[in-house]
């Protein structure tokens, strides 16, 4: 028999009626040919963040669509997995990390049985997400049905005619529709776990995992999968410099030409170079930074929300309202709420018409 994890409290109820803390729980799905690097990619990044008390903000389990026993890898290795199927009714999140080995579910779009019946375990309302080619078992499970999604560049033309009912988009890093959350391949993982600890409790607990992971703090999920030249090229100019100094600056307007003239390049040139370089033009670049920054100011200081805007670079509370609006659908004060450090342990928010509790996003329709 599979043993199942019971869901952990990490305290005796309150007699004041508040819900005891309990970690959020991730439930990784490993399947045959899977990729153990992108196994790996959850517990990494859930498995870092902390609250101000010290406990644990996650806790990361991993399952097979079996009795407890070994899972083959694509390497030259398996793995031994200790829990089995039903540990999908106990989560919150699962996450489907790619596979090389899906047989039908690749080649036909059509769960196995022994899939099926596993998937067959999910509670109404968990999160579901997948890494790379671990789009597959979402879509032949229905769950992406008139929904967008990605999945590793190489394998998108394909989905989108396996399963035409999805919208597939084969540019972007991850796709964040709500409860189901899908990510290109490999590092694009990274991503996407760091997307959805920073869509759960902030910027500022994202950026500590990632600092102490050792990967860049936020990369938009729109951002281009490839890059034409992510590393510059020794014998040509890179846009480097100018990020640099554009981020020094972000409270204050800052133009193309100002950037351009940072690299002696033709605001042409520069445009170009930038966009092969980063992935994104400089302006919606500049506006990501922005972005960014107003989230931070908001979680950890008690400026003024017109302050934050000009900190920012927004200039206005309107504009910065605007961006934030439309980056995250939350008005910045909403944000703020929900957010920040000290909040009251039962601070709700509504964020696109679903309810958020202390961070917890129900159902939350992200960028």
């Amino acid at each position: 028999m599979s043993s199942v994890p019971e869901r952990r409290t990490g305290e005796p109820e309150r007699q004041d009626g508040r819900s005891a803390f309990r970690p959020h729980r991730v439930v990784v799905l490993a399947l045959d040919g899977l990729l153990p690097f992108e196994l790996g990619i959850p517990h990494r990044i859930f498995g870092r963040p902390k609250n101000a008390q010290g406990r644990h903000l996650y806790e990361v389990v991993t399952c097979s669509i079996r009795p407890p026993g070994p899972v083959q890898t694509d390497a030259d290795f398996a793995i031994q997995v200790e829990h089995g199927p039903e540990t999908l009714a106990t989560a919150d999140t699962v996450i489907v990390p790619a596979s090389y080995e899906l047989g039908p579910v690749f080649e036909q779009g059509v769960l196995t049985d022994e899939l099926a019946a596993a998937l067959a375990h999910l509670r109404p309302g968990t999160r579901l997400a997948s890494i790379c080619t671990g789009v597959y078992v979402l879509a032949a499970a229905g769950y992406l049905n008139g929904r967008p999604a990605t999945t590793h560049w190489a394998d998108a033309e394909h989905l989108q005619e396996l399963f035409p009912k999805i919208e597939v988009d084969p540019d972007v890093l991850f796709i964040d529709d709500g409860d189901v959350l899908t990510s290109a391949g490999v590092a694009a993982g990274i991503d996407l776990c760091l997307h959805m600890v920073r869509r759960d409790h902030g910027t500022a607990i994202a950026n500590e995992v990632a600092r102490r992971t050792v990967v860049p703090p936020h990369r938009d999920g729109g951002q281009a999968q490839y890059i034409h030249r992510p590393v510059p090229d020794p014998q040509q100019a890179s846009t480097t410099t100018a990020r640099a100094w554009a981020l020094g600056r972000l409270h204050e307007p800052i133009q193309l030409r100002d950037m351009a003239e940072q690299e002696a390049m033709s605001v042409r040139t520069f445009t170009r170079r930038f966009r092969e370089e980063v992935g994104v033009s400089p302006g919606q670049w500049l506006t990501q930074q922005r972005v960014e920054r107003a989230r931070h100011l908001l979680e950890s200081t008690d400026l003024s929300v017109d302050q934050v805007a000009r900190d920012a670079g927004f200039g206005t509370a309107q504009s910065m309202r605007q961006h934030l609006q439309a980056a995250l659908g939350v008005t910045p004060t909403s944000y703020r709420r929900t957010f920040r450090a000290g909040a009251g342990a039962n601070a709700t928010v509504t964020v696109n018409g679903s309810t958020t509790v202390n961070g917890n996003p129900r159902s939350f329709k992200g960028t």
